[in-house]
């Protein structure tokens, strides 16, 4: 609800040139990721051990207050330093992830993790068509404590809508991993090192336009309700979203995941190139639906991976890694985002982030070909190796 209009809420704090405001949009937007990549692990492995109820409720408690302040702030330094502090709360979306995941059979952990995407999806889809709206008859500030008391009543939903059932194991079944152990086995396992890799290219991909869609859309039109224009350039990949990220998470469960990855890689890489090259606003938004759609499966796919792959004792902290560098990810792109607008446009921030996802599917690729070559020696080397 508030990422369509963040630029243009800090242009109402001072007179300020666009150079200024794209800078501190990407600065303020990705700040809240920095604390965020710092304890996503370490919620994922309390949840691990102590169940994933409580810090949901803490975390979400947590958010809604930070958003009502931001709502009141009066300078650029004060919103950075709230965005600063939510950072070390956010992660609802993230431990939800973990909590399903850890207790969905393998089998079909693409489908049910593709579901669950729908409901961060519908928010990206309706929160920012109803901030954008919200913001231009009712202002900036109001829109923030609504969406502050939006996130309190989640809380309250997880508080007394929702019984945790944790899964019993037997005692000798239960094997304790070290926070070593699993560094190990995450940077261990190519596929899967490689995947945490793309979260992060993907994700500053992603962000690196996000804090200055705004301003791009109002380049485009001289429309005067620029927040609601803006608000549906940013639904148009959320309603993407929504249509395909089941879907793609099906598909992943037939044919493998990581191909389902691959191939979504190679098509988000080449939908961004023409939204660098739009002359009118509904290109734009067209452009940004398609990217939604092809870039919908990416996301649970990889949560299915891992589901696959991690043993279930350590389900939530290798989550918690992945968002990790899919936070680190969130700190890196809007400030390159905000940086390459600065000195060279708007408009060419989406060859960067196109090249970042091509990238990615090179990266991804190479090391599924190194893992196969790997696993085709070791099954030469002793024939009773199944896997």
């Amino acid at each position: 609800m508030v990422m369509p209009f963040l630029s243009l809420y800090i242009s109402t704090m001072g007179n300020y040139s666009e150079t200024f405001i794209s800078k501190w949009a990407g600065f303020t937007f990705s700040i809240t990721f920095v604390t965020a990549f710092l304890l996503s692990p370490i919620w994922g492995r309390i949840g691990d051990r102590h169940g994933y109820k409580k810090i949901l409720i803490f975390t979400s408690t947590g958010i809604s207050i930070c958003l009502f302040l931001m709502g009141l702030v009066n300078s650029v330094t004060q919103l950075f330093l709230l965005r600063l502090i939510m950072g070390s709360v956010t992660g609802f979306i993230p431990l939800s992830v973990a909590f399903i995941s850890s207790q969905t059979p393998k089998k079909m952990a693409g489908q049910v993790l593709g579901t669950l995407q729908t409901g961060p999806v519908t928010g990206m889809l309706i929160g920012p068509l109803l901030g954008g709206m919200l913001a231009d008859s009712v202002g900036f500030r109001f829109t923030f404590i609504y969406t502050s008391s939006a996130i309190f009543f989640a809380m309250l939903l997880v508080l007394f809508g929702v019984k945790e059932e944790r899964i019993k194991r037997s005692v000798e079944k239960v094997q304790e991993y070290s926070q070593k152990d699993v560094l190990y086995f995450m940077v261990t396992k190519r596929v899967l090192f490689a995947v945490m890799i793309v979260s992060l290219l993907v994700q500053i991909a992603n962000l690196t336009i996000q804090p200055l869609l705004a301003l791009y859309v109002n380049q485009l039109t001289d429309s005067a309700n620029v927040a609601s224009l803006a608000g549906l350039a940013f639904s148009a990949v959320g309603f993407g979203n929504l249509i395909a990220t089941r879907q793609w998470g099906k598909l992943g469960d037939r044919i493998g995941h990581i191909k389902v990855i691959m191939g979504l890689l190679v098509i988000s890489g080449l939908i961004l190139i023409p939204q660098a090259l739009v002359t009118s606003l509904w290109q734009l938004i067209v452009l940004r639906f398609l990217f939604g759609v092809a870039s919908g499966g990416i996301v649970p796919c990889m949560t299915a991976y891992i589901r696959q792959v991690a043993p279930y004792e350590i389900q939530g902290e290798l989550q918690g890694y992945n968002t990790s560098f899919r936070f680190l990810g969130n700190v890196i792109g809007p400030s390159i985002g905000g940086i390459i607008a600065g000195f060279i446009g708007i408009s060419s921030v989406f060859y960067v982030t196109s090249a970042l996802i091509i990238l990615s599917f090179i990266l991804l690729s190479y090391q599924v070909r190194k893992e196969e070559k790997e696993h085709k020696k070791i099954k030469a080397s002793d024939p009773h190796v199944i896997n």
